[in-house]
């Protein structure tokens, strides 16, 4: 496959720390540029990145004629306008979650997507993990009966006032930051969306954003709960919960690219935690994977997994855990006909 010419928007953590140096693993990816609205900044971020060209504003980059396709990682609050700046100039965006700060505001992300045939995509890393089709195979093979439960946990500590994170106005808060991951997951683990949910959520009172969320989604058959924090120990945790049998990834969203991951599937057969079978996957690297598959769907080679509409659905489901937090009791999660 001829590799993807890609541009980066801005400098933020993510692209320089996670995502650039795995696309530069890949064959497949080209980084060719990155834009950051202070020229010199850009310029630095290139040079330590071994990207050849920078660019001094990010109108700059997407007049680019040599780029292909756009990796957005700006703050939250400009995910939408600037992933349709890129659509209109004719470049295919894979934008860092939250896809946006609200369900409301997809709507004209996807309207630009229809208008300009180009892709638009929110990067989900952790879905691309091999340990997620394999749970999903467990399920449907009957491993632990009836599925009942998934419970989840994402938390982190971050109360550097610097951090656009915890910046309220720019869609900061853990429920977007991590919670939006743990979300993301419950619904691909019982592969359907829930009906309601309840919430209690805690507010910083300096920032002003969550700072951790304790959550219950009604789905179809059972229920999930997650627990996500910006300011709680470092943790991550999923269990999935059957009627004969239950399975547990240690190492569910923040995967180190090189560690190995592991599923343990219990039973009834033993007490507590104690498991059956371990079940161990080679080091991979989720970045990377993600890149390598949007190539495949920009080059035709394969159709999109996770379409737009699948971020608008996890959209749908946090803003009801927002509004659960403030009204204290059930709030609906309005479906795509709503």
């Amino acid at each position: 496959m001829k590799p993807i010419v890609w541009g980066v928007l801005g400098t933020a953590r993510i692209a320089l720390e996670r995502v650039i140096p795995a696309m530069h693993l890949s064959e497949v990816c080209d980084v060719r540029a990155i834009a950051s609205r202070d020229a010199g900044r850009a310029a630095e971020a290139a040079a330590a990145m071994g990207v050849p060209q920078s660019w001094g504003s990010y109108e700059d980059l997407l007049a680019d004629s040599a780029i292909e396709a756009v990796y957005n990682p700006l703050p939250n609050h400009l995910h939408v306008e600037w992933s349709i700046r890129a659509l209109e100039a004719g470049k295919h965006v894979l934008c860092e979650k939250p896809i946006a700060c609200s369900a409301g505001e997809v709507g004209p992300l996807i309207e630009a997507r229809d208008r300009t045939g180009r892709l638009v995509e929110e990067a989900v890393m952790v879905r691309d993990h091999p340990q997620w089709m394999r749970v999903r195979a467990l399920i449907d093979e009957g491993r632990i009966g009836t599925l009942r439960n998934v419970q989840l946990s994402y938390s982190h500590f971050n109360d550097d006032p610097a951090d656009i994170r915890n910046v309220k106005d720019a869609g900061g808060g853990g429920l977007l930051d991590v919670g939006s991951y743990c979300c993301a997951i419950a619904r691909l683990i019982f592969g359907a969306e829930p009906s309601r949910v309840m919430a209690l959520l805690d507010r910083d009172p300096r920032f002003g954003i969550d700072r951790f969320t304790t959550a219950t989604l009604e789905f179809p058959g059972g229920h999930a709960s997650f627990f996500c924090s910006m300011q709680s120990s470092r943790y991550q945790m999923v269990q999935v919960i059957g009627t004969t049998g239950w399975i547990r990834a240690e190492v569910p969203f923040a995967h180190p690219p090189d560690m190995a991951a592991r599923l343990v599937v219990g039973s009834n057969a033993a007490p507590g935690t104690e498991p059956d079978e371990v079940i161990w996957f080679e080091p991979v690297n989720q970045y990377r994977l993600q890149a390598e598959r949007f190539g495949r769907q920009i080059r035709g080679a394969s159709e999109s997994r996770w379409p737009l509409e699948t971020g608008l659905a996890n959209m749908r489901v946090l803003d009801a855990i927002r509004r659960s937090g403030e009204s204290g009791g059930w709030e609906p999660v309005p479906d795509a006909a709503t």
